[in-house]
């Protein structure tokens, strides 16, 4: 009889491929955040981690172990029994990473002082032996961590297994939240290696132009791509700096922000930058195209019947970049409004022509991109070939335009 394959298991590598290939033991200890170990294994799986996990007694009593078989479709293990599971798992290159989440004192201490009388324990032990890295994610009341004698056992085990920061929240050390957990395993563990050590040049975001004081002229861009890419170059290795307009969306971990307003700030901003050199260079701003002429000092009166502003044409960033630094790859992008996928690329070509770029990303954001901003469809042009990514949340986008500017790097 062959047993189907386990529905859980169709969310792997739904965001990334970071993980695929690695098996990863997940250590689920006695804390109250045990239950957020649901959501990291999903997590880990999303991104192609094979997760199994390990749990102890005080942990089932918060979660059962049925949860966990759930969540990541394979078998739980609560007990070593004769078919040595904590060899199975962290004997020499048996697994790729063990990861401690949530890990309470208890633990640290047993791994500290290789005490291993629990599944956990027992597996930490052989792991540490064997050399498997080792991540733990701390939780604890905040007296606890700063405990003299749990300070003394980080101490000992920090250049020997890496720590996810806690949370210190109403004087607790919180567990670190299951993205940031990932957030550094992808960091660490899932980075490019044609990407490790680039340095990216990024723009993203709306800008903004003002009119008076009062009001402005922007555009609905929110950043969200922009920032989901800049994200996925750090996890992947790149050294990132972005030079991010108004968005709502929080800018990336790990990359260095700066902030502007006006398309000209940006320029401007763009130009210092590029006194460096840069490996890559990203335009993924909604960066605006026209600017008042001139700008009223004080609040245009609202007694006014009509209003003429006059709007003159604002300079196009990616035009100079290739005159400040000619060996930059340059990606540009390239957004229009309800019309044909021919004329979309016909579109983007000349702007590859134009700017010299070496790839155009090409959108259209017209009526049926608007039923849905959380979704896009988009073109990956460059001066051979064209690349379709069918219509994919924004998260999955950004993981595809990584992986096409691996290819032609």
């Amino acid at each position: 009889m062959t047993l189907n394959r386990h529905p859980s298991l169709d969310i792997v590598e739904s965001y990334g491929t970071e993980l695929t290939g690695k098996k990863i033991v997940l250590c689920v200890a006695g804390s109250v955040a045990a239950y957020k170990s649901i959501e990291l294994a999903r997590l880990l799986m999303r991104h192609g981690g094979n997760v199994k996990c390990v749990m102890s007694n005080a942990s089932t009593k918060l979660i059962k172990p049925d949860y966990m078989k759930w969540a990541t479709g394979n078998n739980v293990i609560t007990k070593l029994t004769g078919n040595m599971e904590h060899i199975d798992l962290a004997d020499y290159k048996r697994s790729d990473l063990v990861i401690v989440y949530p890990s309470t004192a208890n633990t640290l201490g047993k791994l500290a002082t290789g005490i291993d009388d629990t599944p956990i324990s027992t597996i930490l032990t052989v792991a540490f032996g064997s050399k498997i890295p080792i991540v733990m994610g701390l939780a604890m009341h905040r007296s606890m961590y700063e405990n003299a004698a749990i300070r003394k056992n980080i101490a000992f085990l920090e250049k020997k297994v890496d720590f996810v920061s806690p949370n210190m929240i109403e004087g607790k050390a919180k567990a670190p939240e299951p993205e940031d957990v990932l957030h550094f395993i992808l960091t660490k563990f899932g980075q490019s290696k044609i990407l490790k050590g680039k340095k990216v040049l990024m723009t993203a975001g709306p800008t903004i132009e003002k009119i008076d004081p009062i009001r402005i002229i922007t555009n609905h861009s929110t950043g969200k791509t922009g920032v989901l890419l800049a994200s996925e170059l750090v996890s992947a290795g790149a050294k990132v700096t972005l030079v991010y307009g108004p968005g709502i969306t929080e800018p990336p971990k790990g990359a260095k922000i700066i902030p502007v307003q006006t398309v000209t700030d940006m320029f401007n901003e763009v130009k210092k930058q590029m006194n460096k050199k840069f490996d890559i260079v990203i335009l993924a701003a909604a960066a605006s195209d026209y600017i008042p002429k001139n700008k009223y000092s004080k609040k245009i009166k609202s007694t006014r019947n009509s209003l003429t502003i006059e709007l003159k044409k604002a300079p196009k960033i990616i035009d100079h970049i290739k005159k400040l630094q000619k060996d930059v790859f340059l990606i540009g992008f390239k957004a229009e409004t309800d019309i044909s996928k021919k004329e979309l690329v016909i579109r983007a070509k000349q702007k590859l022509r134009d700017s010299k770029a070496d790839m155009i990303i090409a959108n259209d954001i017209g009526k049926k991109y608007f039923k849905d901003t959380r979704y896009n469809e988009l073109l990956i042009i460059d001066s051979k070939t064209i690349v379709t990514i069918g219509r994919n949340k924004k998260e999955r986008i950004a993981k595809l335009i990584c992986k096409n500017i691996e290819k032609r790097i």
